[in-house]
């Protein structure tokens, strides 16, 4: 996934446990955290917005089936999306 630069960044100071900080600095140097952290955060967002309109679905017309959700896994990630199954 190409990494995307906002016109206008701001500095915010976040806490996380040492260990898992540990491990991203590891997996991304010094230089790459802020956009590392950046990605992870328009990915849970993005996660969030798919939730609510599956929400918003089952509100309106009930459960969706497992073939609609098998059908909806081979859309978003292909015919290898759906090995794993949904996790939900």
């Amino acid at each position: 996934m190409a990494a995307r630069r906002a016109g206008h960044t701001e500095n915010v100071s976040v806490s996380m446990p040492s260990d898992l900080l540990a491990v991203l600095r590891e997996r991304t140097g010094k230089r790459g955290l802020s956009s590392y952290i950046a990605e992870a955060v328009r990915h849970q967002l993005e996660m969030d917005g798919l939730a609510e309109i599956v929400a918003a679905q089952e509100a309106e017309h009930g459960p969706l089936t497992e073939a609609e959700i098998e059908a909806a896994s081979r859309e978003l990630f292909g015919p290898a999306g759906n090995e794993g199954k949904h996790a939900a």
